[in-house]
């Protein structure tokens, strides 16, 4: 974890130009050196002069690009900019809209930035992640996101609902300082609204309906057997203990007071992503919204070391490939439609 830029002026010295950002992104794919995925053979391969990505096999002359096969498949785009995109919107707290990318970056066009950023955020979903719960209890409950639609009558809406899963634990086995404060601060505050206890790792996802067959696939998915699962009274988790789980739910219908004593956690983890679609991107579509889900997460689960969120997002995005733009926006157009 001490291999990484920890301020922009190091990120700067480090990757000052395309050369560097191929060495480092060799050194981040194939760690124990070049492996041929040919012929498996492992060790410092030819290097292409008029061809800095692609790498030759010394035993069996098959040529590999460094970027196939990663989210940056095929990319015409310098790897100074995909470097730069990864490092600002991995470190920084609010992250970066699409806007601002495009213009601090100098790129053409908006959709192109746009791209960047949702195929980074492809790669801030660790394939095999473990599940939530082992130590802590987790809190579970469902939000809408979206804005409110005037016009249509009333309880019409296109909001999306997301299931949110959070651990909660003490204070004290907090995994690290305050990252908002640098070092010798105090903090003048506490976090969790002053109670004794922080979130821990969060989940975020998606769904079509708050149905007991969609609900318990995803729990069963994200949270850890024999976990305790806190809930409101909601059908649609009553067979959580059937299915191993130490279930506690309270029948919650509105109540304030009840919301905030039970599944208090969640609830402030809802409140900091409605805040943050709104301040950082000005409201999203939900056709996208998994995507942005992802980088919540993705910044929320590392928030106490902040600065690791660059090496973090390289090592997932060597390992997941990038669709292409039709599949991309196809996809896209199914999950709404899902929803």
């Amino acid at each position: 974890m001490s291999n990484y830029p920890r301020t922009l002026l190091e990120f700067q010295h480090r990757f000052p130009d395309e050369s560097s950002c191929l060495h480092h992104l060799e050194h981040v794919r194939w760690p124990a050196g070049f492996e041929c995925p040919s012929c498996g053979n492992v060790g410092d391969p030819w290097r292409l002069r008029a061809r800095p990505r692609v790498l030759e096999c010394r035993q069996c002359g098959n040529q590999a690009s460094l970027t196939a096969g990663t989210i940056m498949h095929r990319t015409q785009l310098p790897l100074t900019i995909w470097f730069w995109a990864a490092y600002l919107v991995t470190t920084q707290t609010p992250g970066m809209s699409a806007l601002q990318f495009q213009r601090q970056l100098g790129i053409k066009r908006y959709e192109t930035a746009f791209l960047i950023l949702h195929k980074l955020r492809m790669a801030m979903v660790r394939p095999e992640r473990d599940r939530i719960g082992s130590k802590w209890p987790v809190e579970v409950d469902e939000t809408f996101v979206g804005g409110t639609t005037q016009g249509e009558g009333r309880g019409r809406h296109h909001k999306t609902l997301v299931v949110g899963m959070v651990e909660v634990m003490p204070r004290k086995k907090a995994l690290g300082p305050d990252p908002n404060l640098t070092t010798g601060q105090s903090p003048q505050h506490q976090g969790g609204h002053g109670r004794s206890f922080i979130a821990g790792r969060l989940r975020l996802q998606v769904v079509p309906n708050r149905k007991q067959e969609t609900l318990e696939p995803i729990l069963v998915t994200n949270v850890q057997k024999k976990a305790e699962v806190r809930t409101d009274g909601w059908t649609g988790y009553d067979n959580l203990h059937g299915l191993g789980y130490k279930h506690i739910a309270v029948p919650i219908r509105g109540d304030q007071a009840k919301t905030d004593q039970h599944l208090p956690m969640i609830h402030i983890v809802f409140g900091n992503l409605d805040a943050w679609l709104l301040g950082t991107h000005h409201g999203v579509s939900s056709a996208h919204l998994q995507g942005y889900l992802n980088e919540f997460v993705f910044r929320f689960n590392r928030r106490f070391w902040p600065m690791v969120g660059f090496e973090s997002v390289l090592k997932i995005a060597v390992q997941v490939e990038s669709p292409t733009v039709q599949n991309f926006y196809k996809a896209a157009r199914e999950s709404k439609d899902s929803t």
